[in-house]
């Protein structure tokens, strides 16, 4: 059966549905003949089959998973002596990636657009600058500004860059997985900095290694390096299709030789690429828009879903990597990954959340003094909620920027510490209200319960939970740091026993159905995996690998030493793949 449930709100009639409109093209780059076909499919979408709750309409999940033994209901404050800076649990993009070609400032202007992209992860970032036929690298771990300098910089020059900043769970063996990668082979070098996940990275590994190739991280990126070496296919960018040919997942890479910039998108197009263009003809890719703005370069057009784009002294060229299916771009980037300043996809990721809550607000709508959202990724949601319910919204949650990664908590101990830390309520604005909490997802349901608990704590009347989107249910495997699906509270409880879990007056998700009115005729083109478990690419191995990097990096020890990095699919997914195979 499958593992799908949606927490739906009250819904008025008479509402006209929300419509985003997809940004006009830009003025088309010079492309080969060759075109992009657009494949047939056949596309399902998941039934949902609503049960009385308590008095309230909830869902249920067939594969629903017992609460007891893993989440205690009277261990409300987990914190132990240290307090995580980041405290909000939220899933976590792997990564960001920028390429530049034609600018003689190349490793500068890629500096600073992996400033924009800092919130693509903040683990370590690394830029590849090719120079006199010489790929040279810098890499670190921290944060852009901690990474790079003046001196640093000074180190790449170059007219051409690629750039990556990472987020991981590693740690002492981390900046060896940090990239771009350099690799040499029989025909030059290569650089590759990559955006995904890839679900076949186990058997390709293995059959690596059974070939002799010696790995030297534990990064599934490295596998398209070897992949490209061994590929029998001339010119280069041909050996970057061959490879390409073998991957299974997400990934959107740009890859750096002596004389080309190469950038490269899944067949599905679960992770964002974008093109740009610098008013000296620079050539720039990014994963969000809001990089081309900060370097001035003028944003021109998505990298297609399969497409693969070269970049050269003789202008740029488009190849079709493989016959693409229907597109699933990743929801979660309007949700939440990428900045509200971007375009993604082709649409407002601003206008995307506003539209999510004002649709929370029509459907869910409650008696209320204030809005207030959790800072800083609810902030656009609340306010269309508050736009929509004619009821103001406020700062009621200030979020302090400059906290480290750990603090050590005094010897009495203080409760809801690593909220404490990063949140302070306004006493002015929740003291006899009734508030309006929106935020844009929950994940394990602790640090919610956190954050009601602070609110009441402050005076505040009544307080009623706005979640702009849909409940997660599944685990991603598609380059989103997700915990298992037995440790999303969504996947454990109904919707009643998550209020009380949380502690909060009321509480509503956004309605999937909702979510895919709003997207209209291209709500079949994105990915909803992880909230109904119906996975366009499924894993092809009975292990996934779980996203992020692990204490050992695979240098003295073999594949199964490893282990601990790897999750198993879950018993709907092999079974999926049984049928599918059968």
């Amino acid at each position: 059966m499958e593992a799908s449930r949606s927490f739906s709100s009250v819904s008025r009639s008479g509402e006209k549905p929300y419509s985003l409109s997809v940004n006009p093209s830009k003025a088309p780059v010079r492309f080969s003949p060759k075109t992009l076909q657009k494949p047939s499919f056949v596309h399902k979408i998941p039934s949902y089959q609503p049960l009385s709750y308590g008095g309230r309409l909830a869902f249920v999940c067939s594969s629903r998973n017992p609460i007891s033994g893993v989440v205690p209901a009277n261990n409300a404050d987990p914190d132990g002596g240290f307090a995580p800076a980041d405290y909000d649990e939220k899933p976590r993009e792997e990564c960001g990636v920028v390429g530049i070609f034609g600018d003689p400032e190349a490793s500068r202007l890629c500096y600073l657009a992996l400033h924009a992209l800092q919130h693509r992860g903040q683990e370590g970032a690394g830029i590849v600058t090719v120079n006199n036929n010489v790929l040279q690298s810098v890499t670190g771990v921290g944060l852009v500004s901690d990474v790079f300098n003046q001196s640093k910089l000074e180190q790449l020059p170059g007219e051409s860059a690629i750039g990556h900043v990472r987020y991981s769970t590693a740690g002492s063996s981390m900046l060896k997985n940090v990239q771009p990668f350099v690799a040499g082979y029989r025909f030059g070098s290569v650089g590759v900095a990559h955006n995904g996940n890839l679900v076949n990275y186990r058997s390709l590994r293995a059959k690596l290694e059974d070939s002799g190739s010696i790995f030297n991280t534990t990064s599934d990126t490295e596998v398209v390096l070897h992949l490209i070496a061994i590929s029998k296919a001339r010119p280069f960018f041909l050996r970057i299709v061959d490879a390409c040919e073998q991957l299974q997942g997400a990934y959107s890479m740009v890859f750096l030789t002596e004389d080309k910039l190469v950038a490269v998108r899944d067949p599905f197009g679960f992770r964002p690429l974008v093109m740009g263009r610098r008013s000296n003809g620079a050539v720039v890719f990014a994963s969000e828009t809001c990089a081309l703005d900060l370097i001035e370069a003028t944003y021109e057009r998505e990298v297609y879903p399969g497409e693969v784009l070269v970049v050269d002294k003789d202008g740029i060229q488009s190849l079709c990597l493989m016959a693409h299916p229907e597109p699933k771009k990743c929801v979660f980037e309007h949700i939440y990954f990428s900045m509200p300043n971007s375009v993604v996809f082709g649409r407002s990721v601003y206008e995307s959340r506003r539209a999510f809550g004002k649709i929370l607000a029509t459907e869910a709508p409650v008696d209320c003094d204030v809005v207030i959202a959790v800072p800083d990724s609810g902030v656009v949601a609340a306010l269309g909620f508050a736009e929509k319910a004619g009821v103001p919204f406020q700062q009621g949650l200030i979020r302090s920027h400059y906290v480290g990664r750990t603090f050590i908590e005094p010897s009495q101990r203080i409760r809801d510490f690593g909220v404490k830390l990063k949140l302070s309520p306004v006493r002015a604005v929740l003291e006899g209200k009734r508030v309006v909490v929106v935020d844009d997802s929950i994940v394990r349901g602790t640090t919610s319960s956190k954050i009601v608990r602070l609110i009441k704590e402050s005076g505040a009347r009544e307080v009623h939970m706005r979640i702009a989107s849909p409940p997660i249910i599944a685990s991603c495997y598609y380059g989103v740091d997700t915990p298992s699906s037995e440790e999303l509270i969504s996947n454990r409880m109904s919707l009643e026993e998550l209020r009380e879990f949380i502690g909060c007056n009321s509480l509503a998700f956004l309605p999937i159905d909702s979510m895919k009115k709003l997207y209209d005729e291209d709500a079949r083109n994105f990915c909803y995996a992880c909230f109904s478990g119906n996975y366009p690419v499924l894993p092809t191995e009975l292990k996934v690998k779980r996203v992020g990097d692990f204490l050992d990096d695979g240098l003295n020890s073999s594949l199964e030493f490893i282990d601990g990095g790897w999750v198993q699919a879950s018993r709907n997914q092999v079974a999926q793949k049984t049928v599918s195979s059968s």
